[in-house]
């Protein structure tokens, strides 16, 4: 399955919390599969998410929708984010 890293800087982390769960739906239906967030020990409004898809096509179609680019603005999104596309991952936790 494909992975999206996305990372960016958000105004406000409880109010961008509060529209990514509203959004869960929306995400869900256009073929997402997980979704993580990490957040940076610096700067708790600086984090990286880290989403699962169905496929690669479904993810890029998401991520350049006007829905997306309209609730990251109502999430308090600041800037462009940096998105990378992964191929694969593997677990090489040692158990």
């Amino acid at each position: 399955m494909p992975f999206v890293l996305l990372r960016h800087k958000i105004a406000d982390y409880a109010k961008w919390k509060r529209v990514v769960h509203a959004a869960a739906a929306f995400r869900k239906t256009n073929g997402e599969l997980s979704f993580k967030v990490l957040r940076s020990s610096d700067d708790p409004n600086d984090v990286a998410v880290i989403c699962e898809w169905a496929s690669a096509a479904k993810a890029r179609k998401f991520l350049e929708s006007d829905e997306l680019r309209k609730r990251m603005k109502e999430a308090g999104v600041v800037g462009k984010p940096k998105i990378q596309f992964f191929g694969k991952a593997e677990d090489l936790s040692v158990r």
